[in-house]
């Protein structure tokens, strides 16, 4: 009896042990996970992604049409999205803005009736440290090119005596632009930024042979009188940027940004001659899915030749041939798309 007895307690004090280990075992898993969740949580609260997402496009087809017109399609995706991080004093923000498209037209000359339409790659990283309030510490890195070889069918669609081929002017990497800058950013709100970086570091790429001459890249004067161009150009300058990123309404976003540079010292641009870019975009979503926009591009590159014709507006006289233009685009889409 009594060896029973102790049986039964020994193995009631066992099952107790056990028992308390496992509640004690499933308590820490819990306080883990609920651990784990919780950080999770914060880490989440300190990432923020906004953009817009899209797929335009536009069609036209003609039967018997007595008016006159030409069958046509142009179909393009595009991208706008910001990745931003902020913890404590530090910063993290990186964008995106870029664009592909396409366009057919039965008006042009057969053979080249499919033609690049938008190709564009605009990426700018950048990581602050906040010294007061509203003024970060800053270093930029961006880059700037296009997909796609782009051409100019000018004198193929004026059948122009012994020309065959549309004439190159643009390629991947000829002509790219990428930046290194270390200044000052302005951010009074979440909406708008300003930056000033006095030293800016910019280095321009063309590697395409044929094409260096119009990007304004750096000149080789050889001993036997010939001329070629160098593929790379660096060069130290200043950079200005501002940008908004503001939903106006529910549904309705707009996103612009505007970059400026002009190096100190460089035999090909002087001083105070800015490059400029600005871009800006506008949409509306509707129904959930579709989506109308606006999409705007300026440029002015002060080694950038664009031929074109004579203008004269007292007191500025403009002959014909290459020289430094403004170039812009327009697009308006409407098709399937997302602002978040």
């Amino acid at each position: 009896m009594k060896k029973t007895f102790l049986l039964f307690s020994l193995f009631a004090i066992t099952f107790s042990i056990a028992n308390a280990q496992v509640e004690e075992k499933a308590l820490a898993d819990q306080a883990l996970k609920t651990t784990v969740k919780a950080a999770a949580i914060d880490s989440a609260k300190h990432w923020k992604c906004t953009g817009m997402i899209g797929l335009n496009g536009a069609q036209t087809g003609l039967f018997n049409w007595a008016a006159g017109g030409n069958n046509n399609v142009t179909g393009f995706v595009y991208a706008n999205v910001t990745l931003s991080f902020k913890k404590n004093k530090w910063t993290w923000d990186s964008n995106l803005d870029t664009e592909l498209g396409e366009m057919y037209s039965s008006d042009f000359r057969k053979g080249y009736r499919w033609r690049k339409a938008n190709d564009k790659i605009n990426f700018t990283t950048k990581g602050g440290f906040q010294m007061h309030p509203q003024w970060y510490l800053t270093l930029l890195g961006s880059f700037k090119s296009q997909y796609a070889p782009g051409k100019d069918y000018k004198d193929i669609d004026n059948f122009v005596e012994n020309v065959t081929e549309p004439t190159l002017i643009s390629k991947w990497l000829s002509p790219s632009y990428t930046d290194l800058a270390l200044g000052v950013e302005y951010r009074p709100n979440d909406i708008f930024t300003v930056g000033v970086y006095p030293v800016a570091g910019r280095l321009t790429t063309c590697l395409e042979e044929s094409l260096r001459p119009n990007y304004g890249m750096p000149v080789v004067n050889h001993d036997d009188g010939t001329v070629t161009y160098k593929p790379i150009s660096a060069a130290l300058g200043l950079r200005i940027n501002g940008g908004i990123n503001y939903t106006l309404v529910k549904n309705l976003k707009i996103i612009s940004t505007v970059t400026l540079f002009t190096p100190y010292t460089s035999k090909q641009q002087k001083f105070g001659n800015f490059d400029v870019d600005w871009d800006f975009a506008i949409t509306y979503n509707f129904l959930k899915v579709f989506n109308v926009s606006l999409m705007t591009s300026l440029k002015y590159y002060d080694q950038v030749k664009i031929d074109g014709p004579a203008w004269n507006i007292n007191p500025i006289k403009y002959h014909e041939g290459p020289r430094a233009r403004v170039q812009f685009k327009e697009v308006v889409g409407l098709g399937i798309g997302y602002s978040f």
